[in-house]
This record gives C-alpha cells, sequence and structure tokens, in this order.
C-alpha cells in the first residue's frame, strides 16, 4: 500500500467514527448540554455566588475550564471504548484486522474518532459556559493544543481498556472508580494550594491535575503547576499509551485470542 491508500484507509475510518456519534447525538451531545448547564446553576451561580474570587477571578470563571475539560475527558474516553469493544462484540473488527491496513492507521483512526467526538462535545459545553460567564482568553493556543492532546491522550485509554474488556460490564468500571474520582480531584472546583500540605503533595501525582491547570492558565492565565512541567507530563503519557496501544493491536491481545 501506499500513503494514498493508507490515507483513504484512515479517513475512511475516521468518516465511520464521526457518522456513529452523530447518528446517536441524543446520546452524545444532549447529555453534556443538560449537565453542564445544572454545574453552573448549582455550583456557579447558587454555590459560587457566595465564595470569593480565586487567583482574581470568579468562582464561575474558575470552575469554568475544568468543566469543559471534563466533557472532553469523558466523550474522547467513552467514544473509543464504546466503538471498539462493539466492533469486537459484533464480530466485525476482523474485517478491519484482515484489510491490508498497517496496525498504526487503525489505531489513529480510532483516536481521531474519539478527538473529534471529544473536542464537538468541548465546543458545545464552551459555548453553554459562555451563556453563564464572560471567561477571558488568555493565550488561546495553549488552549486549543491542550484540548487536543487530552482528547487524544484519553482516547487511548479508552482504546486500551476496550482491548481488555470481556462484557459490556468491563467499559464501565475504569470510568466510574478510576477516570471520574481522578477528574473530580483533578482541581476542577478548588485550588491545589487550599488543601493541606500532604493532600496536596499527593495531588500531583494525579495526570489529570496538569490537563486542568493547563487549561485554566490558557483561558484565565492562572495556574497551579508549571506550564511546560504540565505539556512534559501529558506529552510523556501519549507517547506511552500510544506505544502501549500499537502493541496491542500488533499482538493481538483481546482480539484474537
Amino acid at each position: 500500500m501506499n500513503s494514498r491508500s493508507y490515507t483513504v484507509a484512515f479517513m475512511t475510518l475516521v468518516r465511520k467514527e464521526m457518522r456513529r456519534f452523530f447518528r446517536i447525538w441524543p446520546q452524545t451531545i444532549l447529555p453534556p448540554i443538560i449537565t453542564t448547564s445544572l454545574y453552573f446553576v448549582i455550583f456557579g451561580t447558587l454555590i459560587g455566588s457566595q465564595i470569593s474570587p480565586i487567583d482574581g477571578s470568579t468562582y464561575m470563571e474558575y470552575i469554568a475550564p475544568g468543566i469543559i475539560l471534563m466533557s472532553i475527558i469523558s466523550n474522547s474516553y467513552a467514544n473509543v471504548v464504546s466503538s471498539f469493544y462493539g466492533s469486537k462484540f459484533q464480530r466485525f473488527i476482523e474485517e478491519v484486522l484482515i484489510a491490508p491496513i498497517p496496525a498504526w492507521v487503525i489505531l489513529l483512526g480510532y483516536i481521531s474518532g474519539g478527538v473529534a467526538r471529544g473536542l464537538t462535545v468541548g465546543l458545545v459545553v464552551a459555548i453553554i459556559a459562555s451563556l453563564f460567564t464572560d471567561f477571558p482568553m488568555h493565550n488561546i493556543a495553549v488552549t486549543l493544543i491542550v484540548a487536543v492532546l487530552t482528547a487524544v491522550l484519553f482516547s487511548l485509554g479508552g482504546f486500551i481498556n476496550a482491548v481488555y474488556a470481556k462484557s459490556f460490564d468491563d467499559i464501565s468500571i475504569i470510568p466510574t472508580f478510576v477516570l471520574t474520582p481522578l477528574t473530580y480531584l483533578g482541581g476542577i472546583f478548588y485550588s491545589i494550594e487550599m488543601l493541606p500540605p500532604i493532600w496536596r503533595d499527593l495531588s500531583l501525582f494525579n495526570p489529570i491535575l496538569y490537563m486542568i491547570n493547563a487549561t485554566r492558565y490558557g483561558m484565565l492565565g492562572i495556574s497551579d503547576i508549571d506550564i511546560v512541567t504540565a505539556f512534559a507530563i501529558i506529552i510523556a503519557f501519549i507517547v506511552a499509551l500510544f506505544s502501549f496501544s500499537l502493541y496491542l493491536l500488533k499482538r493481538g491481545v483481546g482480539i484474537r485470542n
């Protein structure tokens, strides 16, 4: 196969993934709109009005970047884990595997679908957020890059979860017991400077903390974490998970046995 054939195969997978989540938009795009509106009404308007500004930003402005990023994380993860496990469960993944397509093209196709859904929902949530608060945009390039890298990272996480999943229950365990707690403890609703020293130090082991703070820096210009350190950690996780995902796909782990 040449580069044109790779491009055709890649775009076919991307179109399939995008059609999938746009076709079921009441399940993929509508729920984040409702959930986000509730977050801003309850935490931003009702509770936030009783909280003093943090680092010069109102509480509504402070939590907006984290809530937007949370929607990107959950949707990019959910898209890949459900799509890839669905292809295993319905046994049409074999059609993809027997095609003369390199493993990295297949992996990039699924990741791109997750990134597309994550960014689409993130954009919708950002529009909803703008109805509740006028947050400044300190550095739009940093904001967009962090959003894309985060979507890539959690799409890879969803792929690994799908590879090892043996039932539909397995694809909900990681989001429920790992992803959601780490996201809520990643500093969406508070600054880690408010925490006791021991909890502040433990928070530094949470990778989502770096993504939320990098997004907050891009939108508000404030962060508890050095922005270079945040980018280095995000990229390191992407390289590690991409390499592992490619290894699993080439070996056929969870697919051919």
